[in-house]
């Protein structure tokens, strides 16, 4: 399936990659190309994620990749939505597809 990324789960994924990178920016740079390879992945396993706990619709999955959820959505394809730390709750705008 092809992988979409939603603007918002650009603009978190920056953000958390700024905040990486204020102690190491190589290591900020390694995460993101290895989210972004997480997230191809997803691509041709599209249910190897789980449901997304504060959601029962079954077709929201998250990915937990260190301290972080990849949340996203299948369809025709596999929309990434958001990027958060696991420590952060899951909020009606990071699912809701604002392009």
């Amino acid at each position: 399936m092809k992988v979409v990324w939603s603007p918002l789960a650009l603009e978190k994924l920056g953000l958390a990659a700024e905040f990486i990178s204020i102690d190491n920016p190589v290591a900020a740079e390694k995460w993101v190309n290895d989210i972004f390879d997480k997230a191809e992945a997803i691509g041709s396993m599209p249910e190897m994620g789980r449901m997304v706990p504060e959601l029962s619709y079954g077709h929201y999955r998250e990915i937990i990749f260190g301290h972080y959820r990849i949340i996203y959505k299948i369809t025709t394809e596999v929309q990434i939505l958001t990027v958060r730390n696991c420590r952060q709750l899951l909020t009606s705008d990071d699912i809701t597809n604002k392009d």
